[in-house]
């Protein structure tokens, strides 16, 4: 499989606790959040809906872009999620669009 650097905003509800991350295979990361496999923030708090990612040529800038995310507010960080996913949809329907 090509590695593809995300990043990534799953919510555990509408409008509930979020959590913002960086992959670089976000179907087979979603698998492990929806899972339980990865243990801390994510599975202690039941965050596994997929509400927003983007998708990017390089890690770096993947990561350059959580970082600007963690450091905005949350109400920002809710006006983004909604400009591209205003009924806080589960995307991971969509990451089979993304597969070679």
């Amino acid at each position: 499989m090509i590695k593809q650097p995300a990043l990534y905003i799953i919510a555990s509800k509408y409008n509930g606790t979020l959590y913002i991350g960086v992959t670089s295979n976000l179907p087979q990361r979603m698998y492990q959040h929806r899972e339980g496999l990865i243990d801390g923030f994510s599975k202690n708090y039941g965050i596994k809906i997929l509400v927003y990612f983007e998708m990017f040529e390089d890690m770096q800038t993947a990561i350059a872009r959580e970082k600007t995310l963690k450091g905005i507010t949350r109400a920002k960080k809710i006006t983004l999620i909604e400009s591209a996913n205003p009924n806080w949809e589960d995307l991971t329907i969509k990451l089979e669009l993304l597969k070679p």
